[in-house]
């Protein structure tokens, strides 16, 4: 196994790793959070529905519960137009599984065919850009 395909297993495990133990399990547990808290209101709404100050307080937690819930699902909402606006759902869905077949090229670190730019010859050192004829590399003296 070559540097680059052991670089791209690494972060492959890595972005699968962080997915399965911090990000989603955040997000569900954030989630039951503020369901838990509109339930609570809702239940102090109706236990206390003789008493002005306790209907108001289960009110509060009503609107902090789906307020707290609106504020997950938008997370997870930008999350995947993000993953789709910067193109990432291939490699997303390689990280889970970096076997399958479209996954071959994913975590492939394109070749720029820059080498060393000459100083006042108008080039720069530049990073590259996939599919834009090279970037460069250190300027050289």
């Amino acid at each position: 196994m070559d540097p680059q395909q052991q670089a791209a297993k690494e972060a492959a495990d890595f972005v699968t790793k962080f997915n399965d133990i911090i990000l989603f399990p955040t997000i569900t547990l954030l989630s039951a959070v503020a369901f838990l808290v509109f339930v609570w209101g809702c239940v102090e709404y109706f236990i206390g529905a003789a008493n002005e100050s306790k209907r108001q307080e289960g009110v509060k937690h009503i609107t902090y519960g789906i307020i707290g819930l609106v504020v997950m699902v938008s997370a997870y909402a930008i999350l995947a137009i993000a993953t789709a606006t910067f193109a990432l759902d291939d490699e997303l869905e390689c990280a889970n599984n970096p076997t399958a077949a479209q996954c071959t090229n994913v975590f492939k670190i394109p070749d720029g065919g820059g080498g060393p730019v000459v100083p006042n010859s108008g080039g720069g050192g530049g990073p590259v850009v996939p599919g834009g004829g090279g970037g460069g590399g250190p300027v050289v003296p």
